[in-house]
């Protein structure tokens, strides 16, 4: 998986390749907790347009990070998952704590 961190203002945006398992769950879990801790981010985008595969650990990642997001009264983003991530995204309920857009403008815009 490559992992590509982008900080704009007080938002991160991470931009995520290729399949988020379990073999890769933790080293993303590390990356951005040691960003969301020593950098001043309140808000968190995560990209998902390249992944092509997230399981369980994945799906623990993103609550993670978004409960540590939403502690500090920051909001949190998933963007651009394609149709079968977004599909298990959806039948977990992440959606329903995590807002899902098509794309990074496409929140700009709210």
């Amino acid at each position: 998986m490559d992992i590509e961190m982008k900080q704009v203002r007080n938002t991160l945006i991470v931009k995520l390749k290729g399949e988020l398992d379990m073999q890769v769950a933790d080293k993303l879990r590390k990356e951005l907790d040691k960003k969301l801790e020593n950098e001043k981010i309140e808000n968190l985008i995560i990209n998902l347009g390249k992944v092509t595969f997230i399981d369980s650990s994945g799906l623990g990642v993103i609550i993670g990070r978004y409960k540590k997001v939403s502690s500090r009264k920051g909001k949190m983003y998933i963007v651009g998952a394609n149709p079968s991530v977004e599909k298990i995204l959806v039948f977990c309920g992440i959606n329903k704590l995590v807002p899902i857009y098509g794309s990074e403008q496409d929140i700009i815009n709210i």
